[in-house]
Formats: C-alpha cells, structure tokens, sequence
C-alpha cells in the first residue's frame, strides 16, 4: 500500500472521517502512483502510528482523501541510534542518510571536520539540512517508519564536542587504531536498550587531533574488524549491528 508523508499544518487535520487535501508533495506523490479514486493509502505524520485513507477525487493538481482509522504501529528500533558524521561528497551524505533512516537512526548531525570534502555556507547548509531531510522523508515512506528521525544542522566537530551527552547516551568513536576496543566486545558490554552516538569521520577520517579531542570528550574508540570500510560504509556498519542486533 502506497505510504504518504503529512507534515504540519497538514497532519493536524488527521482524524476518522476528516476529507483533507494532500499538501503539493504527497499530491505529487500520489499522481506519479497513478492512484484513482477508491485506492488505498497510508498516511503519517513522523511522529508515531499511521492513517488509512482512501483516494476520493483526483484532480489535475489536487488529491482528496478520505481518512479512515488511525493504527498505533510503531517499528523504531529498541535502541536509539544516533550518527553525528564528517560531512563527506554530497551523493555520499545523500545515501548515507536513506540508509540510515532505513536502518532506524534516531538522528544525524553533520559535522565539519578537518577533512570534510564538503564545506558549505550557513545558506547552503540549510538548504542541504532540508534536502537531507527529505531524502529521510522518502526513506520512511519506503520502509515503513512511522517516526522521521531529526536531521540536525551543521556543526563543527569543536562545537559538537562540547555539547554534553544527554545521560544516559553514551558515546563511540570509530576508530582504526589498534587499541581500539572491537565493535563485538563493545556490543555485548551494552545495557539493553542504551542509547548510544556513533562519531565517524568524513574520507580521509578525523585527524589526530580531533580523535583525541573525541576521546577527552568521552567518546569510547571503537574499531570494526581488519578490514577498512568508507566513510559513508562504518557508520552504516555499526548502526546495523545496534540497531538490528
């Protein structure tokens, strides 16, 4: 069944039996579908549960639907997840985000880094924040979450250091150092259910000092096996293995 994302003021009129107007993107959505009236869709707002609705008129801009029950289904993770990632080329961070909002991530906050091979403007970054978000957006109306996870606006890894962990949210570092304790040994050592921040660089990964930074900062150095995996590949592997273990 085709799913259809309502943002606010939208998904305030959510409610059985309320005929509502699909905002211009899910109308979009809807007529590349090629739905007609009787059709069946789910609708939800990212914030919990879904709607049924029914398509009853298809216009040439415009898309009615009739709402019907609201369903309480949740398919969030156990764990929260979150990626705070070196920005990294833009069709990477593009399909970093699908991924991770398919796997359960909670969040993403882009980090400036050292090494970043994307640098944008306050501008840029917004409009980069709002496209990242609905790649998110897609991904939940492909894989069937009901919760958008938050997009956060760029900051430097400096300034995200400094912000405190919210207890009980524990940090990891991914790492390639040696001494780095393996992602198995740290998984098995986990409470259920804690969340957790995953910090991973951009290509080239974090510099020397920023990993040390990370460190005093509270981040544990996790490493994930011999083997070197991308920039837009370990976070991705580590979030799988906490949000789907």
């Amino acid at each position: 069944m085709p799913r259809l994302y309502l943002a606010p003021p939208h998904s305030s009129a959510l409610a059985p039996g309320a005929r509502l107007l699909l905002p211009p993107g899910a109308a979009r959505h809807a007529q590349v579908l090629r739905l007609q009236p009787g059709h069946a869709v789910t609708l939800f707002d990212g914030t919990g549960g879904q709607w049924l609705a029914h398509v009853t008129r298809m216009g040439r801009s415009e898309v009615e639907v009739l709402v019907q029950a609201h369903a309480p289904i949740e398919r969030e993770a156990a764990r929260a997840v979150h990626l705070a990632v070196g920005l990294m080329a833009a069709d990477r961070m593009d399909w970093l985000v699908e991924k991770a909002t398919e796997l359960g991530a909670a969040s993403l906050r882009p980090l400036l880094a050292e090494r970043s091979s994307l640098r944008l403007g306050d501008e840029r970054a917004e409009k980069k924040r709002a496209h990242w978000q609905a790649v998110a957006i897609a991904a939940c109306e492909q894989s069937g979450r009901n919760r958008l996870p938050d997009v956060h606006p760029q900051l430097s890894i400096q300034a995200h250091l400094r912000q405190p962990a919210p207890a009980p949210q524990i940090g990891w570092l991914l790492s390639l150092d040696g001494s780095a304790t393996p992602l198995r040994q740290a998984l098995a050592a986990l409470a259920p259910g804690q969340p957790v921040t995953l910090l991973s660089g951009p290509e080239g990964g974090l510099s020397a000092a920023e990993e040390a930074a990370a460190r005093a900062a509270g981040y544990r150095p996790i490493h994930l096996g011999p083997r070197v995996l991308r920039a837009e590949t370990a976070p991705l592997a580590a979030l799988a293995a906490l949000a789907l273990g």
